[in-house]
């Protein structure tokens, strides 16, 4: 008897493991801000892919972000593994996320600065008119209102080149960071909202412990997953990603995107 209960343990954390790894979910955030008033827009974020495959569900993913009608979608990095050797897959969704949306941006995370061929991944992507935004900002001009959209190069990697004169007075500021230690750089607290990945959420989780290990930040990290308010009506979000490196596996952790809306509160 105890060893069909043990069985049976293992069978269920092998199939939430598997579950977790395999089937992506949208995370949906709403973040309201003094910066706007009645104004609201939405935007999409991608990050950590590691290049996986996803069973043919690529088509699945990119018509639910049509779906959603986001003003903005942004990859935070980590569309390819270190260890990636064809590109073709995560290169022809990304060419399909572009011929759906004028506004795709990208920053490079540490698998791209890391990858032997990591200059030739960052050209297909600028040749597929995604915008790239490594150590650049652009001030993008919607309906409703204008963002100060900033990108920094992998600050894991130490190519980060973030300063106070690429933000602007004006509009909602926005920084697009691989890592979230980018909070630690004094011109970080000029954004109003940081979107970053790089911690996968520590991929492995624990009831009531949460994430066991990140990159960069050892047992235990404090910023593994969510959103943190870094300082009053400012907000750094970490995306977990939809894919997985070193080991192929998620645990209480599943693989995901996020829809944000963000919305005004300036009457």
């Amino acid at each position: 008897m105890k060893k069909i209960l043990a069985g049976l343990v293992i069978g269920g954390l092998l199939i939430k493991s598997y579950y977790d790894t395999n089937v992506w979910k949208i995370n949906r955030l709403s973040i309201g801000t003094d910066r706007l008033k009645d104004e609201t827009f939405r935007l999409v974020q991608l990050t950590d892919i590691h290049n996986k495959i996803f069973f043919n569900q690529y088509t699945r993913l990119l018509q639910k972000i049509i779906n959603f009608h986001p003003d903005l979608i942004v990859l935070t990095g980590d569309l390819i593994d270190r260890k990636t050797k064809d590109f073709s897959g995560i290169l022809a969704f990304v060419e399909q996320l572009v011929k759906s949306h004028q506004h795709v941006y990208f920053v490079s995370g540490n698998h791209e600065w890391d990858h032997p061929r990591g200059e030739e991944f960052i050209n297909s992507l600028r040749q597929r008119n995604v915008k790239l935004l490594d150590n650049k900002r652009e001030i993008v001009k919607l309906k409703r209102c204008q963002i100060c959209l900033v990108g920094v190069a992998d600050a894991a990697t130490g190519n980060d080149q973030l300063t106070e004169s690429l933000f602007i007075k004006e509009g909602y500021r926005i920084l697009l960071s691989h890592s979230p230690e980018i909070i630690n750089r004094k011109a970080a607290k000029l954004a109003d909202l940081i979107l970053c990945g790089h911690t996968h959420g520590g991929q492995i989780r624990l009831p009531f412990l949460g994430a066991i290990i990140s990159p960069d930040q050892g047992l235990f990290p404090s910023l593994d997953k969510g959103i943190f308010q870094h300082e009053k009506g400012k907000y750094l979000y970490i995306d977990s990603g939809l894919g997985t490196t070193r080991l192929p596996i998620r645990f209480l952790n599943q693989s995901q995107l996020s829809f944000l809306t963000i919305y005004g509160t300036n009457r």
